[in-house]
Protein backbone atom coordinates (compact mmCIF):
# COMPACT_ATOMS: atom_id res chain seq x y z
CA UNK A 1 0.00 0.00 0.00
CA UNK A 2 1.27 3.00 -0.96
CA UNK A 3 0.92 6.24 0.87
CA UNK A 4 -0.47 9.42 -0.67
CA UNK A 5 2.57 11.68 1.07
CA UNK A 6 5.00 9.07 0.29
CA UNK A 7 4.51 8.82 -3.30
CA UNK A 8 3.60 12.70 -4.01
CA UNK A 9 7.44 13.56 -2.45
CA UNK A 10 8.48 11.09 -4.59
CA UNK A 11 6.88 12.16 -7.97
CA UNK A 12 8.76 15.89 -7.31
CA UNK A 13 11.81 15.92 -10.16
CA UNK A 14 12.65 19.61 -9.84
CA UNK A 15 9.86 22.65 -9.15
CA UNK A 16 7.09 22.78 -11.29
CA UNK A 17 7.75 19.37 -12.84
CA UNK A 18 6.78 16.31 -11.34
CA UNK A 19 6.82 12.28 -12.55
CA UNK A 20 5.49 8.89 -11.29
CA UNK A 21 3.89 5.44 -11.61
CA UNK A 22 0.16 5.74 -10.95
CA UNK A 23 0.15 3.31 -8.08
CA UNK A 24 -2.47 0.16 -8.05
CA UNK A 25 -3.81 0.48 -5.35
CA UNK A 26 -5.22 4.24 -6.02
CA UNK A 27 -6.37 2.99 -9.38
CA UNK A 28 -10.34 4.04 -9.92
CA UNK A 29 -11.09 1.46 -12.50
CA UNK A 30 -8.81 2.57 -15.57
CA UNK A 31 -8.02 5.80 -14.07
CA UNK A 32 -6.10 7.30 -10.89
CA UNK A 33 -8.21 8.28 -8.28
CA UNK A 34 -9.31 11.88 -8.99
CA UNK A 35 -7.90 13.36 -5.69
CA UNK A 36 -4.26 12.03 -6.30
CA UNK A 37 -3.99 13.25 -9.50
CA UNK A 38 -5.59 16.60 -8.50
CA UNK A 39 -2.89 16.34 -5.80
CA UNK A 40 -0.15 15.59 -8.23
CA UNK A 41 -0.89 18.51 -10.34
CA UNK A 42 -1.02 20.64 -7.25
CA UNK A 43 2.48 19.38 -6.63
CA UNK A 44 4.32 20.75 -9.59
CA UNK A 45 2.27 24.04 -9.60
CA UNK A 46 2.92 24.33 -5.73
CA UNK A 47 6.72 24.19 -6.26
CA UNK A 48 7.12 26.28 -9.36
CA UNK A 49 7.40 29.56 -7.00
CA UNK A 50 8.52 29.44 -3.34
CA UNK A 51 6.11 31.90 -2.28
CA UNK A 52 2.78 31.78 -3.66
CA UNK A 53 0.02 32.93 -1.88
CA UNK A 54 -2.63 30.50 -0.55
CA UNK A 55 -4.73 28.00 -2.95
CA UNK A 56 -7.93 29.32 -3.15
CA UNK A 57 -9.46 28.17 -6.47
CA UNK A 58 -8.94 24.93 -8.39
CA UNK A 59 -10.29 24.60 -11.71
CA UNK A 60 -9.59 20.56 -12.59
CA UNK A 61 -10.34 18.86 -15.98
CA UNK A 62 -10.49 15.07 -16.43
CA UNK A 63 -9.11 15.05 -20.03
CA UNK A 64 -8.71 11.27 -20.23
CA UNK A 65 -7.49 8.40 -18.09
CA UNK A 66 -4.52 8.82 -15.67
CA UNK A 67 -2.98 5.78 -15.89
CA UNK A 68 0.60 4.18 -15.91
CA UNK A 69 3.55 6.52 -16.55
CA UNK A 70 2.82 9.97 -16.15
CA UNK A 71 4.43 13.18 -16.13
CA UNK A 72 3.49 16.57 -15.46
CA UNK A 73 4.59 20.32 -15.58
CA UNK A 74 3.55 23.86 -14.01
CA UNK A 75 4.15 27.23 -15.89
CA UNK A 76 2.89 30.65 -14.72
CA UNK A 77 0.43 32.22 -16.43
CA UNK A 78 0.28 35.77 -14.45
CA UNK A 79 2.10 37.23 -11.01
CA UNK A 80 0.51 40.06 -9.71
CA UNK A 81 0.56 41.85 -6.19
CA UNK A 82 -1.56 39.69 -4.57
CA UNK A 83 -2.70 36.55 -6.90
CA UNK A 84 -0.37 34.25 -9.20
CA UNK A 85 -2.17 32.18 -11.62
CA UNK A 86 -0.49 28.33 -12.56
CA UNK A 87 -1.54 25.95 -15.35
CA UNK A 88 -0.52 22.18 -14.84
CA UNK A 89 -0.35 19.89 -16.97
CA UNK A 90 -0.50 15.75 -17.06
CA UNK A 91 0.61 13.56 -19.71
CA UNK A 92 0.47 10.17 -20.00
CA UNK A 93 0.99 7.36 -22.79
CA UNK A 94 -1.69 8.50 -24.65
CA UNK A 95 -0.82 12.64 -24.50
CA UNK A 96 -2.78 15.02 -21.98
CA UNK A 97 -5.06 13.69 -19.18
CA UNK A 98 -5.41 16.59 -16.66
CA UNK A 99 -5.48 20.01 -17.09
CA UNK A 100 -5.91 22.52 -14.05
CA UNK A 101 -5.92 25.98 -13.35
CA UNK A 102 -4.37 27.20 -9.79
CA UNK A 103 -5.41 30.70 -8.29
CA UNK A 104 -3.49 31.27 -5.55
CA UNK A 105 -4.79 34.76 -3.87
CA UNK A 106 -3.94 36.73 -0.42
CA UNK A 107 -6.84 38.19 1.14
CA UNK A 108 -7.48 41.78 1.50
CA UNK A 109 -9.76 44.17 3.83
CA UNK A 110 -13.31 44.15 2.22
CA UNK A 111 -16.48 45.77 3.09
CA UNK A 112 -18.01 42.99 1.47
CA UNK A 113 -18.34 40.14 4.14
CA UNK A 114 -20.86 36.69 3.89
CA UNK A 115 -20.05 33.62 5.83
CA UNK A 116 -20.21 30.56 4.30
CA UNK A 117 -22.99 27.67 6.17
CA UNK A 118 -21.59 26.17 8.62
CA UNK A 119 -22.15 22.34 8.45
CA UNK A 120 -25.86 21.04 9.10
CA UNK A 121 -26.71 19.42 12.24
CA UNK A 122 -25.61 15.25 12.55
CA UNK A 123 -23.29 13.59 14.35
CA UNK A 124 -19.79 14.32 15.17
CA UNK A 125 -16.68 13.73 13.28
CA UNK A 126 -16.70 10.05 13.61
CA UNK A 127 -19.34 8.95 15.65
CA UNK A 128 -21.01 6.59 13.53
CA UNK A 129 -18.61 4.62 11.73
CA UNK A 130 -19.63 3.25 8.16
CA UNK A 131 -18.40 -0.30 7.66
CA UNK A 132 -16.90 -0.26 4.15
CA UNK A 133 -17.78 -3.74 1.64
CA UNK A 134 -15.61 -6.27 0.74
CA UNK A 135 -15.88 -5.16 -3.09
CA UNK A 136 -14.68 -1.62 -2.07
CA UNK A 137 -11.51 -0.73 -4.36
CA UNK A 138 -8.10 -0.18 -2.68
CA UNK A 139 -8.07 3.38 -3.07
CA UNK A 140 -11.48 3.49 -0.84
CA UNK A 141 -9.85 1.33 2.11
CA UNK A 142 -7.39 4.01 2.27
CA UNK A 143 -9.90 6.19 3.56
CA UNK A 144 -11.78 6.08 6.76
CA UNK A 145 -15.97 7.12 6.68
CA UNK A 146 -18.51 7.97 8.96
CA UNK A 147 -22.22 8.50 8.65
CA UNK A 148 -23.55 12.33 8.66
CA UNK A 149 -26.98 11.73 7.48
CA UNK A 150 -29.22 9.03 8.80
CA UNK A 151 -27.80 5.29 7.33
CA UNK A 152 -31.29 4.50 5.64
CA UNK A 153 -31.15 7.53 3.83
CA UNK A 154 -33.47 7.17 0.55
CA UNK A 155 -32.92 8.13 -2.95
CA UNK A 156 -32.64 11.49 -2.75
CA UNK A 157 -29.54 12.61 -4.66
CA UNK A 158 -27.42 13.55 -1.87
CA UNK A 159 -24.19 12.10 0.12
CA UNK A 160 -22.68 13.08 2.87
CA UNK A 161 -19.81 11.99 4.87
CA UNK A 162 -17.26 12.47 7.26
CA UNK A 163 -14.07 11.08 5.58
CA UNK A 164 -10.94 10.55 6.82
CA UNK A 165 -7.54 9.97 5.17
CA UNK A 166 -5.58 6.77 6.85
CA UNK A 167 -2.15 7.82 6.28
CA UNK A 168 -1.48 11.59 6.45
CA UNK A 169 2.32 11.64 7.20
CA UNK A 170 3.95 14.08 4.42
CA UNK A 171 0.85 16.13 3.34
CA UNK A 172 0.35 19.37 4.08
CA UNK A 173 -3.60 20.71 4.50
CA UNK A 174 -4.19 22.39 0.73
CA UNK A 175 -3.09 18.91 -0.43
CA UNK A 176 -5.00 16.88 1.61
CA UNK A 177 -7.78 18.81 1.30
CA UNK A 178 -7.16 18.16 -2.68
CA UNK A 179 -6.78 14.39 -1.58
CA UNK A 180 -10.12 14.69 0.31
CA UNK A 181 -12.31 16.72 -1.60
CA UNK A 182 -12.90 14.62 -3.66
CA UNK A 183 -13.91 11.46 -1.62
CA UNK A 184 -17.11 10.73 -2.34
CA UNK A 185 -18.27 9.61 -5.54
CA UNK A 186 -21.06 11.92 -7.64
CA UNK A 187 -24.67 12.28 -6.34
CA UNK A 188 -26.21 11.09 -9.13
CA UNK A 189 -25.50 7.54 -8.16
CA UNK A 190 -28.00 7.78 -5.81
CA UNK A 191 -30.60 7.91 -8.94
CA UNK A 192 -28.85 4.46 -10.33
CA UNK A 193 -29.95 2.57 -7.17
CA UNK A 194 -26.75 3.35 -5.82
CA UNK A 195 -24.33 1.40 -8.33
CA UNK A 196 -23.78 2.84 -12.39
CA UNK A 197 -20.91 3.86 -13.92
CA UNK A 198 -20.14 7.30 -13.46
CA UNK A 199 -17.30 10.12 -14.07
CA UNK A 200 -16.27 13.09 -13.04
CA UNK A 201 -15.57 15.59 -16.14
CA UNK A 202 -14.58 18.87 -14.31
CA UNK A 203 -13.85 19.52 -10.87
CA UNK A 204 -13.69 23.15 -9.21
CA UNK A 205 -13.18 23.32 -5.76
CA UNK A 206 -12.91 27.04 -4.00
CA UNK A 207 -11.26 26.93 -0.74
CA UNK A 208 -12.96 29.60 1.54
CA UNK A 209 -10.13 29.78 3.95
CA UNK A 210 -6.51 30.67 3.82
CA UNK A 211 -5.54 28.04 6.23
CA UNK A 212 -7.81 25.10 5.93
CA UNK A 213 -7.02 22.60 8.55
CA UNK A 214 -9.27 20.29 10.53
CA UNK A 215 -8.61 18.46 13.69
CA UNK A 216 -7.56 14.68 13.66
CA UNK A 217 -7.90 14.40 9.83
CA UNK A 218 -11.77 14.51 9.40
CA UNK A 219 -13.78 16.19 6.92
CA UNK A 220 -17.20 16.77 6.18
CA UNK A 221 -17.93 16.44 2.21
CA UNK A 222 -21.39 16.74 0.72
CA UNK A 223 -22.16 16.73 -3.02
CA UNK A 224 -25.58 17.00 -4.33
CA UNK A 225 -26.61 16.54 -7.95
CA UNK A 226 -28.94 19.86 -9.26
CA UNK A 227 -29.36 18.35 -12.51
CA UNK A 228 -29.16 14.80 -13.85
CA UNK A 229 -30.62 14.37 -17.62
CA UNK A 230 -29.25 12.90 -20.66
CA UNK A 231 -26.30 11.59 -19.21
CA UNK A 232 -25.03 14.60 -17.17
CA UNK A 233 -25.13 15.71 -13.89
CA UNK A 234 -24.28 19.10 -12.29
CA UNK A 235 -23.43 18.84 -8.83
CA UNK A 236 -22.33 21.09 -6.21
CA UNK A 237 -20.03 20.07 -3.66
CA UNK A 238 -19.31 21.68 0.71
CA UNK A 239 -16.79 20.71 3.12
CA UNK A 240 -16.12 21.85 6.80
CA UNK A 241 -13.90 20.95 9.24
CA UNK A 242 -14.59 18.73 12.37
CA UNK A 243 -15.93 22.12 13.89
CA UNK A 244 -18.24 22.79 11.36
CA UNK A 245 -16.59 25.63 9.93
CA UNK A 246 -17.05 26.01 6.19
CA UNK A 247 -13.53 25.28 4.42
CA UNK A 248 -14.84 25.14 0.56
CA UNK A 249 -17.47 25.18 -1.99
CA UNK A 250 -17.58 23.62 -5.71
CA UNK A 251 -19.06 21.73 -8.52
CA UNK A 252 -18.88 19.53 -11.01
CA UNK A 253 -20.02 17.86 -14.00
CA UNK A 254 -20.08 14.41 -14.05
CA UNK A 255 -20.64 11.87 -17.12
CA UNK A 256 -23.68 9.04 -16.35
CA UNK A 257 -23.35 5.61 -18.39
CA UNK A 258 -25.83 4.26 -17.43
Amino acid sequence: MVAAGEWLASALVDAGRVEGEIPNDWKQGRTCYGGLSSALAWRAAATLLPDLPPLRSAQIAFVGPVEGHVTGSARLLRRGRSSAFVEAELKGPQGVVLKAIFACLDERPSRAELAAAPAPPGPAAGEIPQELPESAPAFVRKMEFAHSLPPDETGEPLLRRWVRLREREGLDATTELLLMGDGLPPAAIRLLDGTGPVSSATWTLNIVTADPRTHDGWWLLQSRSDQAQRGLSAESCEIWNSAGEAVATGSQTVSIFG
